[in-house]
């Protein structure tokens, strides 16, 4: 749908450049203005660059002129087309939000933690393993197990075996504790087996080289250190320990052993929170110049003129996807803590509309006079409502999709953060973020080809 609405955008771009009798690189300007899309614009300005490097007895107008003339249009257009749709379509948000949400419940389930007392005569004597196996329960953990009439706890192996009346804590997937809590007897209210004396539970955070992409099963950490690690946290999500999970660094491991062998676990993790809070300056610019490395590759069409490239926008959104997926490059990782991402995203947005104020300012009154600014707006306008208009109908009335996605996927199909700022607090929600950032990297992309393609097809 993104995509399509992207398409769309080009199209009556084209339209506008044939019967408008337009230059193409001022209705690209339009366009790039009209969906606020920055990368189009700065893809334009390179692909014009190139052909006029090679043909030098051509000129070509600064699409950046129109791009500002469009652009507060196309937040406003957005923003408005989202109020628009709420009404017009009489979108009830507290219904749309308990539909959302009951979805999001079926599709993602954290992991819970319960204590369990054996008590079936079938599992007596039988390893944890097999216990686990013969079920289908390979999907939980046994972090803590005690005895019945005993007051030890400790952290159980795979080949321990359970014994009547045994104390367990269990942590898995709702579904697939409350399953062996069946198996096994039933739910306990033993407070002893949660007493920190002597087994404990900690967070410790990945920050050492030595554990940053290793397997948890490389690492070993049960029959080295008699450790457990029960659940990792990554980016705000919540996973399982399972053996085959890759570590990156900035993951938290839920660990449960003894204190003593907690900290000589800390020495090969790391968990140096210092570190993790300050800004890694080689991951960040290093990364930026893979970005640049990529976004310069030339793709050379046959019949073109000239290759068209990502640019310095769509490089480094590739090799940030890339980085991100893979949890790092080398030395180079993924992790940057979130006061760096707001700051550098700030500055970045504040650098860039300075320098195209600054070079597009110049002739900015000229260009609107000479132009009639206002036919311009005109134009920006179809190119701003037609695709936003037949996405909602489509998003809504026949492919069904939730309001608060689908005011996301406005937000982010037209690369417009002042939009998707609206929508969290008009709509009080953070849902249209996750849409946004979903058709983000794809439509990013898209645009900086539209851009270029039509430059390239139509001079």
């Amino acid at each position: 749908l993104g995509v399509a609405t992207v398409l769309m955008g080009g199209l009556v771009t084209y339209l506008i450049y044939v019967f408008a009798q337009t230059g193409i690189e001022d209705a690209v300007g339009l366009m790039s203005g009209a969906v606020t899309n920055t990368p189009g614009l700065g893809a334009a300005k390179s692909t014009l660059h190139e052909i006029q490097s090679q043909f030098q007895d051509k000129k070509f107008n600064d699409p950046a002129i129109a791009y500002a003339i469009t652009y507060p249009l196309g937040v406003f257009g957005i923003i408005s087309m989202i109020v628009l749709a709420k009404n017009i379509l009489r979108i009830d948000l507290n219904k749309e939000l308990a539909l959302i949400i009951s979805e999001k419940s079926k599709e993602t389930e954290n992991l819970v933690r319960k204590k369990c007392r054996v008590l079936n005569e079938s599992i007596f004597g039988k390893s944890i393993y097999h216990t686990l196996k013969d079920n289908d329960l390979n999907d939980i953990i046994i972090s803590r197990l005690k005895h019945h009439g005993s007051k030890e706890v400790y952290s159980p192996t795979l080949d321990s075996r359970l014994e009547e009346r045994d104390v367990l804590m269990v942590v898995g997937k709702p579904k697939s504790v409350e399953k062996f809590i069946q198996i096994a007897g039933k739910e306990s209210n033993d407070l002893e087996i949660e007493e920190e004396k002597d087994i404990i539970t900690k967070t410790i955070f990945v920050t050492r080289k030595s554990a940053t992409h290793k397997k948890l099963s490389e690492l070993d950490l049960f029959n080295k250190f008699g450790l457990k690690v029960t659940r990792v946290y990554r980016s705000g999500m919540e996973l399982l320990a399972n053996p085959s999970l890759e570590l990156f660094y900035g993951d938290r491991l839920r660990v449960v052993g003894y204190a003593e062998d907690i900290k000589e676990v800390e020495a090969i993790i790391g968990n140096s929170e210092k570190r993790l809070m300050e800004p890694d300056f080689l991951s960040l610019f290093g990364g930026l110049l893979i970005g640049i490395i990529i976004g310069s590759i030339p793709i050379m069409i046959p019949s073109l003129p000239v290759p068209i490239k990502l640019g310095f926008a769509a490089g480094p959104l590739i090799a940030a996807l890339l980085i991100s997926r893979y949890g790092g490059i080398g030395v180079i990782h993924s992790y940057i803590n979130n006061g760096a991402i707001y700051f550098m995203k700030d500055l970045g947005i504040c650098l860039f509309f300075a320098a195209v104020g600054l070079h597009a300012g110049t002739y900015f009154y000229d260009s609107f006079v000479e132009n009639n600014g206002w036919l311009w707006l005109f134009y920006g306008s179809l190119i701003t409502f037609i695709p936003l208009i037949i996405m909602v109908i489509v998003g809504k009335v026949f492919m069904k999709i939730n309001f608060f996605q689908l005011a996301g996927l406005m937000s982010g199909t037209y690369t417009d953060p002042a939009a998707l700022a609206f929508c969290n607090g008009y709509l009080d929600s953070d849902v249209p973020t996750q849409a946004y950032a979903t058709v983000y990297p794809l439509v990013t992309i898209f645009r900086i080809f539209v851009a270029q393609m039509l430059i390239i097809l139509c001079i």
